[in-house]
């Protein structure tokens, strides 16, 4: 598996794209391969730092969100099955 990349990386990456950098330049730069270039360009083209951190706030918040919904589903489930035992 290859390095981890930050996305403020990733952004100067775009920002190398799209001031007319070749591809192959570019990847050859960083050490990644073409594939991972397009899913880059898929995701994070023309997003800029400020639209980024939101981005990435509202993916923690999500995931925050996420685990608060299962841990109550599970305590909701674990109630119900207390409540069935006694009656």
């Amino acid at each position: 598996m290859g390095k981890h990349r930050s996305e403020q990386e990733i952004l100067q990456v775009m920002r190398e794209l799209e001031t007319g950098a070749k591809q192959a330049e570019v990847c050859d730069k960083v050490g990644i391969s073409r594939g991972c270039l397009q899913l880059w360009k898929k995701k994070y083209a023309g997003l800029q730092s400020r639209e980024l951190r939101e981005l990435r706030e509202l993916r923690e918040e999500n995931l925050r969100l996420r685990n608060l919904v299962a841990s109550l589903s599970l305590e909701r489930q674990t109630l119900k099955e207390m409540l069935a035992r006694r009656f």
